[in-house]
């Protein structure tokens, strides 16, 4: 789904008021649900979730997390609901044999840097992940399943969405109170800049969670001068359209997706017309680049991009930390 243009409004928008009363009531289920105790996974679990509906960056962040646990000395496998796809599993993510529609594009892009496993049953998933030899997981969303025990847990923030107007789904972004969620978290990604995020940053700060404050960086994509039709199919298209212009891509049509978008034939046809018509290449992300079909991927150009954060030290220090307590002082 796109969201809702009032839920980037204030919070007395007249939508959201209406939604209130269902949006209180999404959100307290959801926060109860959140405090029920976990089953542990044998190996500390580490997960990267976010306190909205949508994309903020999490998949970047648990890339970035997993090579930061391997310069640790670490075996890290990523651990996936693989939404949109179609397994329900446990099921390890075979890059060269599942697609999209299989497993969903996010694990695709996990399974390229570690051991990657898809299971809408998270204990189950954990299981399978030690039998692959990991020593430590890595949860791709999963902030608000509370049935596998998560020994350090970040929620990870757009810094140009924050969270929205503040309520609850369906009356705004937020898949619960945002009182309710603090508890669950040890820390805060913040990707990007932005009024919005850095609101959320302080709050964070005031109850001293630290803020580990990062930026998507492309990589070098020689797109400079080069005239280009951007499409993207994520939480924020408007992000990567922005990052593109960053690399100095004349950006001549911009074309936004809902997030997780299965691409159709009309979509790719009206797509290609269109470059062809401007003289521009097809420009898109790496998360809607594994749900195209191959023969229309060759002419599409990938822009990659990786989470950086301002201070890597920082962020090491409190992976560390979290894996050398003892099993019972874990959080949370």
């Amino acid at each position: 789904m796109r969201p809702p243009r009032f839920w980037a409004a204030g919070a007395d928008h007249s939508v959201a008021r209406v939604l209130a009363p269902l949006g209180a009531a999404y959100g307290a289920l959801t926060a109860r649900r959140m405090d029920r105790p976990g089953i542990r996974a044998g190996c500390p679990v580490l997960c990267l979730g976010n306190f909205t509906l949508g994309g903020a960056g999490k998949t970047p962040a648990a890339i970035t997390v997993a090579a930061l646990l391997a310069e640790l000395g670490r075996r890290p496998a990523f651990l996936s609901r693989g939404y949109g796809g179609r397994l329900s599993g446990p099921v390890r993510v075979d890059p060269d044999g599942h697609g999209a529609a299989d497993v969903g594009d996010e694990p695709l892009l996990l399974a390229r840097h570690a051991p990657t496993v898809v299971s809408r049953d998270r204990p189950a998933g954990a299981a399978l992940c030690r039998t692959l030899g990991a020593d430590v997981i890595v949860m791709d969303d999963g902030l608000q399943n509370p049935t596998l025990a998560k020994d350090l847990a970040w929620a990870v923030v757009d810094g140009g969405a924050g969270i929205g107007n503040g309520h609850p789904f369906p009356a705004g972004p937020l898949r619960a109170p945002l009182a309710r969620q603090w508890p669950h978290i040890a820390g805060l990604i913040l990707v990007g800049d932005g009024a919005p995020g850095a609101s959320v940053a302080e709050r964070a700060e005031r109850r001293g969670l630290p803020v580990h404050r990062a930026q998507l960086v492309p990589d070098a994509a020689d797109l400079a001068g080069r005239r280009c039709l951007a499409f993207a199919g994520i939480g924020r298209p408007e992000k990567f359209f922005t990052t593109l212009r960053g690399t100095g891509a004349a950006l001549v049509a911009a074309r936004p997706f809902p997030d997780h978008h299965p691409y159709r034939d009309a979509d790719l046809v009206a797509l290609a017309a269109e470059a062809d018509r401007l003289g521009a290449e097809l420009v898109t992300t790496e998360k809607d680049a594994v749900r195209l079909p191959t023969e229309f991927a060759a002419r599409v150009r990938v822009l990659r991009v990786r989470l950086v954060p301002d201070d890597l030290e920082t962020l090491r220090r409190q992976i560390r930390q979290a894996l050398e307590k003892p099993t019972a002082d874990r959080f949370p």
